[in-house]
C-alpha cells in the first residue's frame, strides 16, 4: 500500500486530481457547519438528543451531520440522487427520453440538464416540508420551539436556502467528477457518512465508561463490523463470468476473432437503488401522519415506524422487487444475445439468439435471488444492532453499501491511473474488480 501511494506521488495528473478533490471535500465539510437562519439551536440539539438512535440517525449520517446544525447543505445530496433514478427509469419508459439517451454525448447532456431542473424542484418541495414540519416541533418535555418566528418567510427562506445548498453540492459533485478522481456524487455521500464516525466510536467508548456497555462486547462488536465489510468487499466484486467464444472470420489475407472471453454478470446489478427507493416510500407514513392528525392514519403510522415487525417486512419486501425490477429495467437478455450474435460471439454448448438470451436470463435470476438476500440482510441489520443489542450509532444499511462501494470505485479509478502510466498498479496484490463490470 505504502508504494502504491509512492506510485500517485509521482503521477502529477492523479496527484492534481487528489488534491482538487479534497479541496472540494473541504469545501462541503465546511458548508456542514453554517446553520440555517431562523433555527434555535439548543432545542434542535436537545430533539436530536431524545430521538438518538432513530431513523433520524440515519438520515443525520447520510447528510454528514448537516440535518442535526440545519446547515444550509441539510438535504444532501439526496434530490439529485432521486432526480437521476427517476429519469434513468424514465429513459426506459418514454420514447422520447430513450432517443436522447441513444443521441450520444449531445442527448445525454440534455438528459443531464433535465436531471437539474428536477433536483431544483425537487429541493423546493422537501426544504417547504421541512419547513412546515419544523414549525411544529419542540425541545422535548415542553421545551423551546426549534423554530424562532413561524410563518411564511421562515418557510420561504428556508425553501430558497436549502435548495441553493443542494444545487451547490451538485454542482460540487460534478466538478469532482470532471475535474477530479471521479464519482463526485458519490465521493461527497461517502465524505458525509465517514466524518460522523469519529463521534459514533467516541459515544461508544462514553458509553462503555459510564457502565452502560460492556467492554467484552466491543471486541465482538469490532470482530463482527469487519465480517460485515468483507462480506459486502466480496458480494461488491463477486462475479458469475459465462465463456465467451468469438468465431474465426477472414478478410483477405488476415484471420480475425477466434479468441475466448467472457461476460461478467455481478451477484448484486442493482447496486444501492433498491434500498433507496424502499427507504423514500417507507417514509412516506412517517411524513403523512405528521401531517395528517386523524386517528387511524395515526395508528397505521405508528405500525409503520422504522424498527417495527411491519416495517421490517415491508422494507425487505420492497428491497426484494427493487432489486428484481432495476436488474430487470438496465439489463436485458435479449439485447446482449443480438449483440454477440452481430459480433460473431456464442456462448460453447449454446445456440445464438432466443436460447442465448434465456440462458443468460436463467442465470440473472438467479444471481439477483442471491444479491437480493444480501442486501436485504445488509439493510436490516442496523435495526438488529440498534433495537436488540443496543448498539449506540448506525452500523449497516445502504450507508456502509455505499461507503465501502464509492471505496472500492475509488480505488480502481486511481488503479487505472497507474496502469495508464505503466505502472505495476496501485495495490501489489492484484487488480482491483471495479462494481461496474459488466
Amino acid at each position: 500500500m505504502a508504494g502504491g501511494l509512492q506510485k500517485v506521488a509521482n503521477i502529477p495528473e492523479l496527484r492534481r486530481r487528489l488534491l482538487f478533490t479534497v479541496a472540494m471535500l473541504a469545501v462541503y465539510r465546511m458548508g456542514v457547519q453554517i446553520p440555517t437562519p431562523g433555527i434555535n439551536g439548543e432545542a434542535l440539539a436537545a430533539f436530536f438528543a431524545k430521538n438518538a438512535g432513530t431513523l433520524f440517525d440515519m438520515f443525520n449520517m447520510f447528510s454528514g451531520g448537516a440535518l442535526q446544525n440545519f446547515s444550509i447543505f441539510a438535504l444532501g445530496i439526496m434530490p439529485y440522487i432521486s432526480a437521476s433514478i427517476i429519469f434513468q427509469l424514465l429513459t426506459v419508459v418514454v420514447p422520447q427520453l430513450e432517443a436522447l439517451s441513444k443521441e450520444g454525448e449531445q442527448g445525454r447532456r440534455k438528459i443531464t440538464q433535465y436531471t437539474r431542473y428536477a433536483t431544483v424542484g425537487l429541493a423546493m418541495i422537501q426544504g417547504l416540508m421541512i419547513a412546515v414540519g419544523l414549525e411544529g416541533m419542540g425541545a422535548p418535555a415542553g421545551g423551546e420551539m426549534i423554530v424562532i418566528n413561524p410563518g411564511w418567510p421562515f418557510r420561504l427562506m428556508t425553501m430558497l436556502t436549502l435548495t441553493s445548498g443542494t444545487a451547490f453540492i451538485m454542482w460540487l459533485g460534478e466538478q469532482m467528477t470532471e475535474r477530479g478522481v471521479g464519482n463526485g456524487i458519490s465521493l461527497i455521500i461517502f465524505a458525509g457518512i465517514v466524518a460522523r464516525m469519529p463521534a459514533a466510536i467516541a459515544n461508544t467508548f462514553r458509553m462503555v465508561s459510564a457502565g452502560e456497555m460492556t467492554a467484552i462486547f466491543l471486541p465482538i462488536l469490532l470482530a463482527m463490523m469487519v465480517g460485515v465489510i468483507w462480506v459486502i468487499i466480496f458480494f461488491e466484486t463477486a462475479q458469475r463470468r459465462i465463456p465467451i467464444q468469438y468465431a474465426k472470420r477472414v478478410v483477405g489475407r488476415r484471420q480475425y476473432g477466434g479468441q475466448r472471453t467472457h461476460l461478467p454478470l455481478k451477484i448484486n446489478m442493482a447496486g444501492v437503488i433498491p434500498p433507496i427507493f424502499a427507504s423514500s416510500i417507507m417514509m412516506f407514513p412517517a411524513t403523512i401522519g405528521g401531517m395528517i392528525k386523524v386517528d387511524f392514519i395515526q395508528q397505521l403510522s405508528a405500525m409503520l415506524q422504522w424498527g417495527t415487525p411491519l416495517h421490517t417486512a415491508l422494507y425487505v419486501a420492497m428491497i426484494i422487487f427493487f432489486c428484481f425490477f432495476y436488474t430487470a429495467v438496465t439489463f436485458n437478455p435479449v439485447d446482449v444475445a443480438e449483440n454477440l450474435k452481430k459480433n460473431g460471439g456464442f456462448i460453447p454448448g449454446i445456440r445464438p439468439g432466443k436460447m442465448t438470451s434465456d440462458f443468460i436470463d436463467r442465470i440473472m435470476v438467479r444471481l439477483t435471488v442471491i444479491g437480493a438476500i444480501y442486501v436485504s440482510v445488509i439493510c436490516v441489520l442496523p435495526t438488529v444492532l440498534i433495537k436488540k443489542l443496543n448498539v449506540p450509532f448506525y452500523f449497516g444499511g445502504t450507508a456502509l453499501l455505499i461507503v465501502v462501494g464509492v471505496a472500492i470505485d475509488t480505488l480502481a479509478q486511481m488503479e487505472s491511473y497507474t496502469v495508464m502510466r505503466s505502472y505495476e498498479g496501485f495495490l501489489r496484490s492484484g487488480r482491483i474488480k471495479g462494481r461496474r463490470s459488466r
